[in-house]
């Protein structure tokens, strides 16, 4: 299995703090099923830059930590970067990072409470320069929650969409759990992944996830988001049901 979202470089950002707490990620990764995990740190969201050359120079010294302790885990670099306007020139500049380095895939995470007025508009030109924009964790968006049209139109205009496993299992409240599934009812996510920071409050839970998805919609849509996360790492085409609105007065219950 293999985990597109993790903190586990340690000292850079608000996951692992040390290398032994990058060690007990990697432990637990590995009990998991996880074989391959990306490391993205998170990049220009008001507290931590983690620049494209320092990420991949922390991703090998990590994979060298790996090897020495014989933890048989692969990290892959990548990087969380919140949406900000100058995303493509620093992308073109070097500093943007895309997932396992493909030039392919492109963590985009939203602010939590709301949607920048410029979002649709640099979804696209994302799309422009021959990348696919990922938005991370969409379901603790608080305005998408109560306007998941708008996550329709970004879905249906090119973006994907990872749903983080912690989501699925209720970790994050009943309300969010409720939204994730939603958006796998909706065809509004393409790929689960863990956003593990620690491994105790903010740990992966993807077994726990998938055997959720495995009871509630059959295992056809977990292997496709498993399937998804491997085509990700190799910057190969994704597969995509098309998406379906969610109804607003359904989401909040009026029916």
């Amino acid at each position: 299995m293999i985990d597109l979202h993790s903190h586990i470089l340690a000292g850079i950002d608000d996951g692992a703090k040390t290398d032994e707490d990058s060690l007990k990620m990697a432990r637990a990764a590995v009990e998991e099923g996880i074989t391959a995990i990306v490391a993205t740190p998170h990049h220009h969201n008001g507290r931590y830059l983690n620049a494209k050359s320092s990420i991949l120079r922390k991703v090998k010294e990590l994979n060298l930590l790996l090897t020495n302790h014989h933890i048989p885990l692969n990290v892959l670099p990548g990087q969380e970067s919140r949406i900000y306007g100058e995303i493509l020139p620093d992308y073109e500049a070097g500093e943007v990072l895309t997932l396992n380095d493909t030039n392919k895939y492109l963590f985009v995470e939203l602010p939590s409470s709301q949607v920048p007025h410029f979002t649709d508009q640099l979804l696209f030109d994302i799309q422009l320069k021959g990348l696919t924009p990922i938005i991370v964790h969409p379901e603790r968006n608080a305005r998408l929650i109560e306007e998941p049209e708008l996550l329709y139109n970004f879905v249906k205009k090119g973006a994907l969409t990872q749903v983080t496993a912690s989501s699925i299992t209720g970790e994050f409240g009943k309300k969010i759990k409720k939204f994730s599934m939603q958006l796998l009812e909706a065809n509004l996510t393409h790929v689960i992944a863990s956003d593990a920071h620690n491994t105790g409050s903010r740990g992966f839970r993807m077994q726990e996830a998938f055997s959720l998805i495995d009871k509630q919609y059959g295992m056809d849509m977990s292997y496709m988001l498993r399937e998804n996360a491997q085509l990700i790492i190799e910057g190969k085409t994704t597969y995509r049901e098309q998406p379906q609105e969610i109804a607003r007065k359904k989401f909040l219950g009026i029916f």
